[in-house]
Formats: structure tokens, C-alpha cells, sequence
């Protein structure tokens, strides 16, 4: 299951059959929003839920089968619960009747694997309060928190909404500035934006909404236009950008327009260092130069989207990386959160998206195994900069490359 467009922070709420995962969902919620029943099992698949806490703003919840779950089907919800792990910022794992044996366990190592943050809550306290003794045991095993609470009395509502607000961490909710550090008050900001097969009709892709709503959100001014008008434009006006920002796919054109005292840099780029890995974007972009005949790259795309027969991932990539390397090489392409055909191991390279329409969480977890296999990785838009000759260009306006890690310049 993958997030889709939803940017908010994802909170999984986990446990046993029956443990009152719905329940605290609607109580949280403040309105029936899942279906409650007493029969264990009354969650199949992973739900999500999006409204918004009060006193912590909008949200989606995870609602998820039990994790002791029986038969084959059952084998299967589990399988769909510990999947969901990958997909959350918080995890809130239920239990009751003091019970913390090896299905709780199971979850808080997968916790911990993923790098996700979790507290525990003690359900039905109305029925059997939580044992001072297990409490403390848990707590300094497992170092994390464990609250009382009683989705029937709901009394200490707001103590699960401040766990929730000190724990998940603060890059899940904070939306931080794509560009807010490059530029300053009344700047102008030029963004390039290409009208072709792959645009949606009567809209623009998200990367430039993005944009163009960080530069009025720091007091600046964003010029939108199409590549062919960029000359015009600059020669009439006379206006100098403070920062041109152009789609990936045209980068040599708009390193023809933009003079070269202007930074340059694309949309991909500038998501890929807000939520990307981008300290080893920077090492792995050029082990490019290093492919050799019959080696595997793999693309990873974010999203699920029509392909045109001129795709950026499927056609476009492959193409420029072949035509630069003249090596045999094979591609993959993943979309959105499905599972690697192929061990990791046998790839030389991965080539990660923007990751526009997924958190940051959800791509570092897209390419945690890459990094952990030492496959080297980079971006859809650095990787177009190299194999196009203005890499350092592009990766100017963050960080100083020096010339001889560059030799194919």
C-alpha cells in the first residue's frame, strides 16, 4: 500500500485481533470512522483514514488486521501489516490485558528495522488496568513509552494525542522550504516548465506547484514559462532571476537561455536534497562514468502513471545513460511502492525519482537497501545534469563539486 498524494504524516496503529485498533482510531478521529465490531478479524487489509487531530492537524490513519491473525488468509493480512511498516512515520501498537509475547515483539523489531518510532497503549484499562510491573519491564527493555487508556471511558484522549505529538518525529509534519534558502524577499524566480505529451491536460505536474508555492511562500516571485519563450523573455525584459529552475528533460536548452551568472538547477534536484538522500546521491552520480557492458540499473519511479511512448524513466533515462556510457546496460523500472523483481545485489546503479507525490520517509526507505548493498544511488534529475555535461551546473546552488571528481567534463 503506498501513500499516493497523501503528503501528511502516516500513523499505523498495530496489535492483536480485537485489541480496539479501530476503536481509538474513531476516538482519535472524534467521529465513527472505522467499523468497530467484538468479532476478532473485523479488519482485513490495511485501511487508511485521513482527517485531522485536534490540537495536531491533519493526519492518516493505518488501520491494520491483527497480528496474530489465523490461516492462510490470515498469513496474508499479516504479510499486508508488515508491509504497511514501510509506508508510516508513527507506529502505535496496541496491547491489552498486560499481554507482550512474540507477536508484539515481531512488530517492535520490524519498528526498529524501518526506523520508525512507536509507543505502546495498554487498551481496556477499564477491564485490566496496566501492571505497574510490565510497564516498567517494557519501558526500559523497549525504550519507549507506555500510556494507559480505555477506548470505552476515552478519558486520556489527549495524553495518546501528546505521545503522538513527542514522538513522531518533526520532519513527518513540518513542511520545510524547497528553495527558501536560496533565495530573499522580492527575488525573481524563473521556472521552466515544458508543455508536452507527458503533461497532464489543463494542469502542471506537482514538482512545479511545489515550487511555485514555496517561492510565495517566501516573499518572492515566480515566472512560470515554456522553454521556447525563455530568450524572449530574458532579451525584452532585461530581468536577471535570482534562480532558474527548469524541468530535467530540457536541461540543455536551458543551459543554452540561462547565462551562465544565473544558477541553474531542476525541480527533481531540489526535491531530491528536501527529501532525498542527497549526500549519496552526489557520490553515486558519477560511478555512472564506472557502467560497464551487461550491467542491470534500476529506476525507481514513485507514482503509477500512464506511459507516453516517450517516458522519462522507461525511455528517456535509458536512452541518455546508454548513449553517454556506449555500454550494454539493462533497466528495471519500479513504480510507486511495489516489491524489487530482483535481488538488490544485481544492480549497479539505482536511479531514484523526485519523490513529488511521497513523504521523505516512504523514498529513504525506497533506497535504504541500495545504500546498505553499497549499490550506488542518484536521481532521476542529477543523473539527466551528468550525462548531459552540466552536472555541476545543476548541483551548483547547494554544493561546490570539485572538478576532478568530474573527469567526463
Amino acid at each position: 500500500m503506498t501513500k499516493g498524494k497523501e503528503a501528511k504524516p502516516h500513523i499505523g496503529i498495530y496489535g492483536r485481533r480485537n485489541a480496539g485498533k479501530s476503536s481509538l482510531i474513531n476516538n482519535l478521529a472524534g467521529q465513527e470512522i472505522a467499523i468497530v465490531s467484538d468479532v476478532p478479524g473485523t479488519t482485513t487489509d490495511p485501511v487508511k483514514k485521513s482527517f485531522e487531530i485536534t490540537g495536531f492537524g491533519p493526519v492518516v490513519l493505518i488501520d491494520t488486521a491483527g497480528i496474530d491473525d489465523k490461516g492462510e488468509l490470515g498469513k496474508l493480512r499479516i504479510q499486508k501489516t508488515m508491509e504497511s511498516i514501510k509506508t508510516i512515520d508513527l507506529a502505535i501498537l496496541l496491547i491489552t490485558n498486560n499481554k507482550f509475547d512474540e507477536f508484539e515483539h515481531k512488530l517492535v523489531k520490524e519498528f526498529k528495522t524501518k526506523d520508525v518510532p512507536c509507543f505502546i497503549v495498554h487498551n481496556k484499562s477499564d477491564i485490566e488496568a496496566l501492571n505497574s510491573k510490565t510497564k516498567a519491564e517494557l519501558e526500559n527493555k523497549l525504550n519507549c513509552n507506555i500510556i494507559e487508556f480505555s477506548n470505552r471511558e476515552n478519558k486520556n484522549i489527549d495524553e495518546v494525542i501528546d505521545l503522538i505529538k513527542k514522538t513522531i518525529p518533526e520532519l513527518s509534519y513540518k513542511n520545510p522550504s524547497l528553495i527558501g534558502d536560496l533565495i530573499s524577499y522580492g527575488d525573481i524566480v524563473l521556472l521552466i516548465t515544458p508543455i508536452d505529451i507527458e503533461a497532464p491536460s489543463g494542469r502542471i505536474i506537482l514538482p512545479q506547484v511545489q515550487a511555485i508555492r514555496d517561492i510565495l511562500d517566501n516573499d518572492a516571485v515566480a515566472i512560470v514559462l515554456k522553454e521556447r519563450e525563455v530568450d524572449a523573455f530574458l532579451r525584452k525584459t532585461k530581468i536577471k532571476p535570482a534562480l532558474a529552475i527548469t524541468d530535467s528533460q530540457i536541461f540543455l536548452k536551458a543551459d543554452a537561455s540561462i547565462p551562465k551568472d544565473i544558477p541553474l538547477t531542476s525541480f527533481s534536484i531540489i526535491l531530491a536534497r528536501l527529501k532525498g538522500d542527497f549526500e549519496n546521491y552526489l557520490k553515486g552520480t558519477p560511478k555512472i562514468s564506472e557502467l560497464k557492458d551487461g550491467d542491470r540499473i534500476l529506476l525507481l519511479e514513485s507514482c503509477s502513471h500512464h506511459v507516453s511512448c516517450d517516458d522519462i524513466g522507461r525511455v528517456k533515462i535509458p536512452r541518455w545513460i546508454s548513449n553517454f556510457t556506449g555500454k550494454e546496460l539493462k533497466y528495471d523500472v519500479v513504480a510507486g511502492l511495489d516489491k524489487l523483481e530482483r535481488d538488490i545485489s544485481d544492480y549497479a546503479l539505482a536511479i531514484q525519482c523526485g519523490g513529488c507525490v511521497i513523504t521523505r520517509k516512504q523514498l529513504l526507505n525506497r533506497v535504504t537497501p541500495a545504500n546498505k548493498a553499497n549499490i550506488p544511488i542518484t536521481n532521476y534529475g542529477m543523473a539527466i545534469a551528468y550525462v548531459q555535461g552540466i552536472y555541476e551546473r545543476a548541483v551548483a546552488p547547494f554544493v561546490k563539486i570539485e572538478k576532478t571528481n568530474l573527469d567526463y567534463l
